[in-house]
């Protein structure tokens, strides 16, 4: 899967996705992750990519130009390499734009992403964007009822979460199948690790037995469903 950033901080990037699992989805080649820096598709001097409100108001705009023309480029790129593949038409893409007014992201919405083979998300900052750039995504994502300086954390933890559910990615690919939210309000049950006993703490007796049955009977009755 190839994931496309537009944002005005691309180095904001570069310590989350060279750590850890995304570092070594990269090296085995599960994912490809490119950052575009918007003001390159400037046409002034100042690489301008904000302006004041119409209407007045606080702030800055993020403007709809640049970012359609990142958004040309990047379609351009994509058809020639498609094309080289020669497998354009079966090819999944989706354009997604960080806004407090998309849909609230979870685990449902990171399963239906993970089935694209290209997605370009959209990283607005200063006050907020020109309405006009909604026309030109596929859809709108909000990562909670809170505001953010933009959408660069957003797209860190959109292509976290799709990453970890690509087969190959995590060590056994049943490891996100067991996990919290794997099914529909699902909280995974509580997991212990050595030592036995800290200052009083002791691990449940019936996780040091090795009978499977019980253990697993214990894990389902402590798994919680959240409200």
């Amino acid at each position: 899967m190839k994931f496309d950033i537009i944002t005005i901080f691309p180095q904001i990037f570069n310590s989350y996705f060279n750590e850890s699992i995304l570092k070594r989805a990269q090296k085995k080649k599960k994912i490809k992750i490119k950052i575009h820096d918007l003001r390159k598709f400037t046409t002034d001097k100042h690489k301008t990519i904000d302006d004041k409100p119409y209407g007045g108001g606080v702030g800055m705009i993020m403007k709809v130009e640049p970012v359609y023309k990142a958004l040309q480029s990047l379609k351009k790129t994509k058809k020639q390499s498609f094309d080289k593949a020669q497998d354009r038409k079966n090819k999944k893409t989706k354009t997604i734009l960080f806004t407090p007014t998309g849909k609230t992201f979870n685990q449902s919405i990171a399963r239906r992403l993970s089935k694209y083979d290209s997605i370009t998300m959209i990283c607005p900052r200063y006050e907020g964007h020109d309405a006009r750039i909604e026309k030109l995504v596929d859809e709108k994502i909000s990562i909670g009822d809170y505001v953010l300086t933009g959408g660069e954390i957003p797209a860190m933890i959109v292509t976290d979460a799709i990453t970890r559910l690509l087969p190959g990615v995590l060590g056994k690919d049943s490891s996100s199948q067991e996990e919290s939210f794997s099914k529909p309000n699902y909280l995974e049950y509580s997991q212990y690790t050595r030592p036995e006993e800290f200052q009083g703490m002791k691990v449940p007796k019936i996780l040091l037995s090795g009978n499977h049955a019980k253990i697993q009977e214990w894990k389902n009755k402590n798994s919680k469903i959240k409200k």
